[in-house]
């Protein structure tokens, strides 16, 4: 089967290049997550959120500072 020029489907876990990381953030970079903040830390001076969001199965952490809002 001749695959050049035709529309393919694949995995993002599959990318060899660029880092599949890289097309995440490429993808969904400024979309907006919620989460449930279970505890806070600090590093360097810095506050830093554990968050659970539901969906993803590790825990994130997040400055702080970088919440853009607080229900």
């Amino acid at each position: 089967m001749e695959l050049r020029n035709r529309w393919v489907h694949f995995k993002v876990r599959d990318v060899h290049v660029p880092d599949p990381v890289k097309v995440l953030i490429e993808l969904y970079g400024d979309h907006i997550l919620q989460g449930y903040v279970k505890d806070i830390t600090e590093k360097g001076g810095q506050p830093y959120a554990i968050v659970e969001v539901e969906g993803i199965a590790t825990p994130m952490v997040v400055g702080v500072d970088d919440f853009l809002g607080v229900l």
